[in-house]
């Protein structure tokens, strides 16, 4: 049986920084990456659908250590796939991973101080020690999507595609497609498929305020053309960290005037038959669900064709040729794509054990939107919502390697979170969002208080500076032999 200091969990963009902290800043730790496919990348090489793209500048988005050296800001999901395996190739990281080994169980000995991690690698079983957990998997399901009811759906004759098993023959050339949704995947669809279908509707249930971004950074672009490429590197991160920052946390504080701003923009690029005021006007403030962004417009401007229209309703029935909304307008349909989320869960939907006993994490305090009570040695590795994700998950890496090194500095083998507050009556979900599919997973998702330790994520100047001044051992119990330290 192979055994490990750490293993990761996954190979896409969080699981390739995980190793690339470790193998840095622990050189003289083992790891190993488990990963249930036969490719890097993880969403960025999962997703096929028409489109598929960043809604983050990868300035922020990409490896911070690793600079994105492409003109476009917001990339194709092929070009940030490359980069990816680009980056595992060059710092060796791809030697490390280990294809189509499919995590099925994890389980923690407190005798051994061990986790022993269970895999289905090509039709078989293979079993693996570690003394540290880093999962890497994300927040969502691959193999299950968001189940939406969508009453009549079984009366369709034509076809149903759903963007997260998207079919590679599908020719939507001609066709008449309705697009049902309003997030990431509708906005980014659309323009694409507008660009060749006979006819594509939108059809939302609810609103989503959509931004448009430059698909590349001017101020970029010109400290290319004056410094060396680590400089205006350098240079570029600032200048997004800080209009990122200062964008998110003006439409937290400031909601009305945010949604006054933007409801101005978006029917500035809307087409008059369009009113801004029923279809991009919706109930929440910005931030309490993250807002679409499409590059340069590319939304707006497809709304301009004849071709493509946007309709907020719901859904009376869908019928042999298409979908009757409760307002009684009929929307002819060859094609339906079912943008209606994704299953969300937190350590690959595995049900964590400990000494024997299951541990159910929806009832469990998230510490510092890293670790989770009753689960030792366990890190658990996700990003920010409000800002760009990658920031968030290397943050969380770092915050690992720190306490890692606590451990080993006092003689411990193993830290778990343990707070004596029981009661979860008066906790939120570590991930406060109010799209669907994260309101659907609540009951799946660690919880939070809000009081230090036990909040979530938050953004990465916090994180940095707790990281740097924060204590590690508040709400962490260490064990060391024969002993515990609080």
């Amino acid at each position: 049986m192979e055994e490990y200091d750490f293993l990761i969990v996954g190979a896409g963009l969080s699981g390739i920084d995980a190793a690339y902290r470790l193998q840095t800043q622990l050189p003289e730790c083992s790891y190993t990456i488990l990963e249930a496919r036969d490719e890097i990348g993880g969403t960025w090489s999962f997703f096929k659908f028409p489109g598929v793209r960043s809604d983050s500048e990868l300035t922020l988005f990409g490896l911070p250590w690793r600079p994105w050296i492409h003109n476009t800001d917001m990339a194709e999901a092929h070009l940030i796939r490359e980069y990816i395996e680009d980056a595992a190739r060059a710092e060796g990281i791809d030697r490390k991973i280990q294809f189509r080994h499919q995590v099925t169980g994890i389980s923690w000995s407190s005798e051994e101080q061990r986790w022993t991690v269970v895999a289905n690698a090509d039709g078989g079983v293979r079993e693996y020690k570690a003394k540290f957990l880093m999962v890497c998997s994300g927040y969502y399901d691959y193999a299950k999507p968001l189940e939406a009811e969508i009453p009549g759906l079984e009366n369709f004759q034509g076809i149903v595609a759903h963007p997260q098993f998207w079919p590679e023959d599908l020719d939507y050339a001609d066709k008449k497609v309705v697009i049902i949704g309003s997030g990431a995947t509708a906005i980014t669809m659309l323009p694409v498929v507008a660009k060749t279908a006979g006819h594509v509707t939108m059809l939302q249930r609810s609103p989503s305020y959509v931004l448009s971004l430059p698909l590349s950074s001017s101020f970029g672009e010109w400290a290319r053309r004056h410094f060396s490429e680590r400089v205006a590197y350098t240079m570029n991160w600032w200048r997004c960290l800080i209009q990122e920052h200062f964008f998110v946390y003006f439409c937290i504080f400031f909601p009305n005037m945010a949604r006054k701003l933007i409801m101005k923009e978006m029917k500035e690029q809307l087409p008059d038959s369009v009113d801004v005021n029923v279809h991009f006007n919706p109930k929440y403030n910005l931030f309490d669900q993250r807002p679409c962004m499409c590059p340069d417009g590319d939304f707006f401007r497809a709304l301009h064709r004849d071709n493509c229209d946007v309709v907020t309703d719901h859904i009376d029935t869908v019928t042999a040729d298409g979908i009757i909304t409760k307002s009684g307008e009929k929307l002819d349909a060859d094609i339906i794509v079912t943008a209606t989320g994704l299953h969300v869960h937190i350590f690959g939907g595995i049900t964590p054990v400990v000494d024997g006993q299951p541990i159910d994490v929806g009832t469990c305090y998230c510490w510092r939107g890293a670790m989770i009570t009753g689960l030792p040695n366990a890190g658990m590795v996700i990003g920010y919502t409000k800002n760009s994700w990658t920031l968030g998950a290397d943050a969380n890496v770092k915050l690992l390697i720190k306490i890692w090194k606590h451990m080993k500095k006092i003689g411990a083998t193993s830290v778990m979170p343990v707070n004596k507050q029981s009661d979860l009556s008066s906790s939120k979900p570590v991930v406060e969002h109010s799209s669907t599919y994260f309101v659907t997973a609540q009951s799946r998702l660690p919880r939070i208080t809000g009081r230090s330790p036990w909040y979530g994520r938050k953004n990465t100047i916090y994180d940095h500076l707790k990281l740097w001044f924060g204590s590690i051992t508040k709400g962490l119990q260490y064990t060391i032999p024969s002993k515990k330290v609080d």
